[in-house]
């Protein structure tokens, strides 16, 4: 794969001298958080300002994902990478790349991926706590906006495989609330229909348990076509909670 540069990013990048992996890499600032290591090699995320604009700069070494297509393994950006740029192409909304590239070095495989920042969004973990507090319009925004998501996510053929509250980022709008998805290394086509729209949204309303199943209903309301019903959808998403929740 040869190294990505944003066409609108490109010449902030470039005055600032940092338009290369090598300048990407040597870079030095402070994680934002501790390193990954679960895969044996490491990961980490800083936040990167350049002026007015920010985004955040991720790089890994020895950090890979396994497939059929690369059972040897490819760094887990690389897949984030393709699926950032497959949401793009249909049309969902999700963050942004201003860069990618790899590298290999001996006994090491490096990858950066610099992502737009999302200031001015939150997530809807943020939204969940406060929910008691926002009003009823706030509310229905709320639910009306991750159900359309939902529903331009798996109408464009693609499972999220981490649809969670904090992977849908919210922006309130003058009509409502905008959102996009961050996260996407673990997205894959939808292969089994209903079985899969079930699998994929059933952990986000497990974790958003300050739903009412009112307000559950209105999410699927704004999920489903015009004139299905949400009943039967409402119990599917029940059965499965409870499958998950008795396993434990």
């Amino acid at each position: 794969m040869t190294d990505f540069i944003a066409a609108q990013d490109r010449a902030l990048l470039e005055h600032h001298g940092l338009a290369s992996f090598d300048a990407l890499w040597a870079l030095q600032l402070e994680a934002v958080d501790e390193p990954n290591t679960e895969r044996g090699g490491w990961s980490s995320v800083y936040r990167l300002e350049l002026g007015d604009a920010a985004f955040y700069l991720k790089r890994q070494s020895n950090h890979l994902t396994r497939s059929l297509l690369h059972p040897l393994g490819e760094p887990t950006f690389a897949r984030e990478f393709r699926n950032i740029q497959r949401y793009g192409r249909l049309g969902i909304p999700a963050l942004q790349a201003a860069f990618f590239a790899e590298r290999r070095a001996p006994g090491e495989r490096r990858a950066v991926l610099l992502t737009r920042a999302l200031d001015g969004w939150q997530d809807l973990e943020h939204w969940l706590h406060r929910w008691s507090e926002l009003r009823a319009p706030q509310r229905q925004a709320i639910l009306r906006a991750c159900g359309e998501l939902a529903r331009r996510l798996h109408g464009a053929g693609q499972v999220h495989g981490c649809f969670y509250p904090k992977h849908i980022f919210l922006r309130e709008a003058d009509d409502g609330f905008d959102a996009q998805l961050i996260d996407l290394e673990k997205t894959r086509p939808l292969l089994f229909g209903d079985r899969d729209r079930v699998k994929d949204l059933e952990p986000l309303l497990r974790r958003a348990g300050v739903w009412s199943e009112d307000e559950v209903g209105q999410l699927l309301a704004a999920y489903l076509p015009a004139g299905a019903g949400v009943a039967p959808w409402h119990d599917r998403l029940g059965r499965r909670r409870q499958n998950k929740v008795a396993r434990r």
